[in-house]
């Protein structure tokens, strides 16, 4: 029977690290204030680095470590919500820069919980077809997506990319069950309309595009929906969630991952935690939050990843490391 392990991780952050003390000189907010409410010290915001050169460089170091040649990588999925270019795909650009000539290239936007999708449909596709070697990258730029004025949203957004690569094994299967789901009644409450102008009869005043979010919807849906997708996966699985070794959840928010670890009753010491370092990321915080894990990760360990985010959409995977 054929299965799924992961051969290659990568991370890749812009230079420049912006503290929540200098966003305070910023607009009306306080280191304590920041922490208090989301566990975000401070975040990485591109200046000169574009979205699809940070997931690059992630795909370099998965494809280094994976010890791969770009030629055979078969797939790369981009899951982005901040892509550089409509047209051409993230992905492609990505696969342009690496010399992956063979691959099959498109985006998939789902938000936070971009890269558990793109998980899904590449694990999926490579279930169903030839594909033998998918590069799957996290990768946003939201710095130039914000209202620098709205310490609402301007204070919890970060920059960064995470890329995994999967590949098809006859031996080792690391992916046990993926779960994804969408309720599109909440479809408004994380709002980032699309950078583009009026056509010319349009007469009335054109706004910048920039994230607007519902907080505290928001953290009413993610604390009630993330437990409930973990206990299916691990039910489905035929777990019991004590036996979880780690959780990696989207970085959202440290109060949101401390409220799914009292749901489940589970020690909060198992939930990997770098938000405090990054903020969140959007589609590129799992797998980053998965590269800076795996130093303490220990060979059979089983892992939980949940994202959650605009859609309103979740999405929850086991692996085995």
């Amino acid at each position: 029977m054929m299965g799924i392990r992961i051969v290659g991780l990568g991370k890749k952050l812009p230079e420049m690290c912006l503290t929540n003390d200098e966003i305070a000189t910023m607009v009306d907010t306080s280191d304590e204030w920041i922490k208090t409410r989301t566990g975000i010290e401070k975040r990485r915001v591109s200046v000169t680095e574009t979205t699809h050169q940070l997931a690059t460089q992630a795909a370099l170091e998965a494809l280094k470590e994976s010890g791969l040649e770009a030629e055979e990588i078969d797939l790369v999925i981009v899951a982005t919500v901040s892509p550089d270019t409509n047209m051409p795909s993230t992905a492609s650009l990505v696969a342009r820069n690496i010399g992956a000539v063979k691959a099959r290239c498109f985006d998939l936007s789902a938000a936070c919980s971009g890269f558990i999708f793109a998980s899904e449909v590449a694990i999926s596709m490579m279930k169903q077809s030839h594909y033998k070697n998918v590069l799957v990258i996290g990768a946003e730029v939201l710095s130039t997506r914000l209202d620098w004025s709205d310490r609402g949203t301007c204070v919890i957004f970060g920059d960064g990319a995470g890329a995994v690569i999967y590949q098809q094994s006859t031996e080792i299967n690391q992916i046990h069950c993926i779960e994804i789901g969408t309720d599109p009644e909440g479809a408004e409450l994380i709002l980032l309309p699309t950078q583009t102008e009026k056509n010319k009869f349009y007469e009335g005043e054109i706004k910048r595009p920039v994230i607007s979010m519902n907080g505290r919807q928001v953290y009413a849906f993610s604390t009630t929906k993330v437990p409930e997708s973990i206990k299916q996966v691990v039910d489905k699985s035929g777990l019991a969630v004590e036996e979880i070794d780690w959780f990696i959840l989207h970085q959202a928010n440290s109060r949101i991952m401390d409220s799914v670890a009292r749901k489940l009753n589970v020690p909060k010491e198992r939930f990997i935690k770098n938000i405090a370092e990054y903020g969140n990321t959007s589609a590129a915080s799992i797998p980053m939050a998965l590269y800076d894990a795996r130093k303490q990760l220990k060979p059979g360990d089983k892992i939980i990843l949940s994202g959650f985010g605009a859609g309103l959409t979740w999405g929850t995977m086991l692996l085995e490391w």
